[in-house]
């Protein structure tokens, strides 16, 4: 019976094509999430709403820009200090980016568009859907992913924050900021979906043949829909990480908004633009160049 049950289980690995696209959105994700952890915690810790008030003690700045952050952690906590919140950071991607993946995967193969094919209303369509069903199943992960790299909560273990959370919260703490976590993550994934297959569909095909050149397209292509993406999706950012670090001060999407506004005006909307647009743009980037090479050599495409 157990050779049985090792024979049914080698069988599901070597040929269902939707666990091996989780298997290789794992194997990226987890790269990129170690790679560019500290511009996530940089991003962070600049959309913190008493980071102004560091700033102003500190330095006699009202409000502490990305260098600034990168000396400080640095001179106070090390260069380890710049991988803090890289626990609950893979606990999230890793098992986040293979669920989008596999999710994508399925969704395409349910359409018929397993080609990549895809058009652009198409994309936008698979990309919210996918990231939907990642973002829901890991919003307690990404509530401790915050709170972890914002340096307010002094967290011990990934199972101490899940516990002094619910504690003192209850669900609804393990689960603050999901609709701008969406909000921001749903758009991205659709519009960089779009603006990734769109790229990499107007490159002749004989290019796509080189695997040389095809990982170059795959990078490139890349690198322009993250930074698009990244741009629109920035608002929702803000307004998830201030509902995450303060659920009491914040306790909905509104309060956040017009907190940002009254203090910062619009361009509150877009702190932490640039070590954001560089990690989503880059992880992005990476994470698609390592999952289709990963995939091609797996035999899924």
């Amino acid at each position: 019976m157990v050779n049985n049950l090792n024979a049914t289980f080698g069988d599901f690995v070597s040929y269902h094509p939707v666990f091996k696209a989780f298997l290789a959105g794992s194997f990226s994700g987890t790269f990129s999430a170690v790679l560019f952890q500290p511009l996530d915690l940089v991003k962070t810790r600049l959309q913190n709403p008493s980071q102004h008030v560091v700033a102003a003690t500190v330095n006699s700045r009202i409000q502490p820009g990305m260098m600034t952050i990168f000396t400080n952690i640095i001179r106070q906590e090390q260069i380890v200090g710049l991988w803090r919140g890289m626990v609950p950071s893979i606990a999230r991607c890793v098992p986040g980016v293979g669920i989008y993946f596999s999710s994508l995967h399925w969704l395409k193969a349910k359409m018929g568009k397993t080609k990549g094919d895809l058009g652009a209303l198409e994309a936008i369509m698979l990309g919210v859907v996918a990231r939907t069903m990642s973002g829901v199943t890991l919003i307690p992960i990404t509530v401790i992913k915050t709170r972890y790299e914002s340096g307010v909560y002094k967290y011990n273990s990934l199972g101490g924050a899940l516990k002094a959370i619910y504690k003192a919260e209850g669900i609804r703490g393990l689960s603050c900021g999901l609709g701008p976590t969406l909000a921001r993550d749903a758009p991205f994934s659709g519009l960089y979906l779009m603006f990734y297959s769109q790229t990499k569909q107007s490159v002749p095909k004989e290019w796509m043949q080189s695997p040389t050149a095809a990982s170059a397209v795959h990078f490139s292509s890349g690198i322009v829909a993250g930074i698009a993406a990244s741009l629109v999706t920035n608002p929702a950012d803000v307004l998830k990480t201030n509902m995450q670090l303060y659920p009491d001060k914040f306790p909905n999407a509104f309060s956040a908004a017009v907190y940002v506004h009254q203090t910062y005006g619009v361009k509150g909307y877009f702190k932490g633009a640039v070590p954001r647009m560089l990690r989503r743009t880059l992880m992005a980037a990476m994470a698609w160049t390592v999952f289709e090479e990963v995939t091609r050599t797996i035999g899924l495409k």
